[in-house]
């Protein structure tokens, strides 16, 4: 059906325009901060620019894959807004895998540049030679230098086309390349940044490493508000708490990590809350009051790499505030209700049928809409598998309870979480 005037009414969803507004709306804002170095919102959006046109006159073609094997850090962060600027997708490598895990995934992806930390070289096989190799340090400040300042354009681009790939922890083979679409990504963003309650009075904690689902998807959307990103490359808990007692006003971290920071000597009640969220298993009654007792906000979240990263939030019923203790933590525990950007999630049995919400009945928890991924790069068996009878399935078993939320009870897959990370077993 013809649309006319469809480019009057209709804007494609590419999450870099968030970093092109933040650059005006909080030009003199500070974006990111990384040791004893800071970037403005404006200037960040240059070294962006700059990043992008770089790769450009290096000859990246559009859909060209560009890897990243680095710390949480301001070079990591840029990567999210230079590489799809100049048409490229960003591909960002657990940095816990394996060499060989490592060397497989910049096979498959067939990424033309991979930028590594220093201390992380080491992990890449040196019998890999398929891409050029260049640190995030002297090496990505030069390349940056020979970048222009201008705008790049983006009228060619298309909200569904790949943006990304993050892949899988490998739980039943081989991890396999996840493709995020600019508009789940723009959405997504917009809704963590909802559900977290973030603005742009916000300073943000990378606890979480951005590698992980792009940061759950918070590299983008912490442009859209202009909040402040505080780079930490690993997690101190010492360096965490006096980070709290600066001024950090947000984070994300799984169970395990909060019971590193709630058992570590530096743990005190603090002076104004602190929001997290947590994911990755269910938090148990005792971390949720532990942190309570703490003054931080906490908020539980679930989702899988092929939804970009949490896609439900639990929100507790007002009636909750008067129940006992014990029972508010066992709600707490839920993984609770679709984001407001999500799209369709329901629990059903074998036969794809809804089960009953008398939260006791088992079935699959599957997905549909804005959040879920294109598909896995290059592998159209399992993406058919995955997509089976129209709907992505989690591989994860949960109960539909009266109010609507869900709460898992099983895995369909084995896995282990260290430092907050999901491995296969």
């Amino acid at each position: 059906m013809s649309q006319p005037n469809k480019d009057v009414y209709r804007h494609e969803l590419l999450p870099t325009h968030f970093l092109e507004r933040a650059g005006d709306a909080y030009a003199d804002r500070i974006a990111v901060v990384d040791g004893e170095v800071e970037y403005t919102w404006r200037d960040f959006r240059t070294r962006a620019r700059r990043f992008a046109s770089a790769l450009q006159a290096q000859g990246l073609e559009k859909g060209d894959r560009i890897a990243f094997l680095a710390l949480n850090s301001e070079p990591l962060l840029l990567a999210h807004f230079g590489v799809p600027l100049a048409g490229g997708t960003l591909v960002s490598i657990n940095t816990r895998l394996t060499s060989a895990e490592i060397g497989y995934i910049l096979e498959q992806s067939g990424s033309t540049k991979v930028f590594y930390s220093p201390e992380l070289r080491d992990q890449i096989p040196d019998t890999f030679s398929g891409a050029a190799l260049l640190n995030v340090e002297d090496e990505f400040e030069d390349l940056l230098s020979q970048g222009g300042d201008a705008a790049l354009p983006t009228s060619g681009f298309h909200e569904d086309e790949t943006l990304a790939i993050n892949y899988t922890s490998g739980t039943t083979g081989r991890p396999k390349g996840v493709m995020y679409h600019h508009r789940g990504a723009y959405l997504n963003a917009l809704a963590m940044v909802l559900d977290h309650r973030l603005t742009a009075d916000s300073v943000y904690l990378w606890t979480l490493p951005m590698f992980h689902c792009n940061g759950w998807t918070f590299a983008w959307g912490l442009a859209a508000v202009g909040a402040k990103s505080v780079c930490i490359p690993r997690i101190d808990p010492t360096d965490v708490w006096r980070r709290f007692d600066e001024g950090v006003t947000h984070f994300c971290a799984a169970p395990t990590v909060l019971t590193m920071l709630v058992n570590d000597p530096a743990a005190h009640r603090l002076e104004r809350p602190v929001r997290l969220f947590t994911a990755g298993a269910p938090p148990s009654p005792t971390i949720i009051s532990q942190m309570a007792a703490l003054n931080f906000e906490l908020e539980h979240t679930y989702g899988l790499t092929e939804t970009y990263g949490p896609c439900t939030i639990n929100i507790p019923p007002l009636s909750l505030e008067n129940q006992p203790e014990e029972e508010q933590s066992r709600y707490r525990a839920r993984q609770g209700f679709l984001n407001v950007l999500g799209g369709e999630m329901s629990v059903v049995d074998t036969e794809m049928q809804p089960v009953p919400a008398d939260g006791e009945t088992m079935g699959e928890v599957v997905m549909r809409g804005n959040i879920v991924m294109k598909g896995y790069f290059d592998d159209a068996e399992a993406t058919e598998k995955a997509f089976a009878g129209g709907w992505f399935h989690s591989g994860d078993i949960a109960v539909l309870h009266p109010d609507g939320s869900i709460e898992l009870r099983d895995r369909m897959k084995d896995i282990i979480i260290s430092g907050g990370e999901n491995i296969s077993t």
